[in-house]
């Protein structure tokens, strides 16, 4: 078979599949609702004595909004933005994630991803399916407690993110 037939062969069997490729559309978080997120965020936590830092990423995990309460330790600012980076790019709760990682030997090297910490606090952000980023919370005295907040924080806007 000559160099060129098999050329022609070879583009019609991927012209079709080239003709239905399209572009992949991605809905955006925008920085008004990501914001309000984080201050909805905080309040929550303050309305429990909590004095935490809300972190919203977009899907890639680059932040888009942050809130320290006034009595926030230093520490919460890290700590909230890795969970939000862990939950947006696992597209998932970081604290099902530390769990499966202390129950499953096969989970058990997510802690060894940079950027990755898994702990409870990290809440994907959705608009129907499709996860347009998350949300971190550091410093209330447990995982579950800053995972709480989140999903009330969640709770408060979930109106706009329709």
């Amino acid at each position: 078979m000559s160099f060129a037939r098999l050329v022609l062969i070879s583009a019609a069997v991927a012209l079709p599949a080239l003709a239905q490729a399209q572009v992949p559309q991605e809905r955006v978080l925008p920085s008004a609702i990501a914001v309000e997120l984080a201050q909805a965020t905080v309040a929550a936590c303050a309305a429990k004595n909590f004095n935490v830092t809300a972190t919203v990423v977009d899907r890639q995990g680059v932040v888009r909004a942050m809130v320290r309460a006034d009595r926030a330790g230093p520490h919460t600012l890290e700590a909230s933005r890795a969970k939000a980076f862990t939950s947006a790019s696992a597209r998932s709760n970081t604290g099902a994630m530390a769990e499966a990682a202390a129950n499953n030997a096969g989970a058990r090297n997510l802690v060894h991803i940079p950027g990755f910490l898994l702990l409870g606090g990290g809440v994907p952000v959705k608009v129907g399916d499709d996860v347009v980023g998350a949300v971190g919370v550091g410093g209330a005295p447990g995982g579950h407690l800053d995972e709480e907040c989140a999903n009330a924080g969640l709770q408060a806007i979930a109106a706009k993110l329709k």
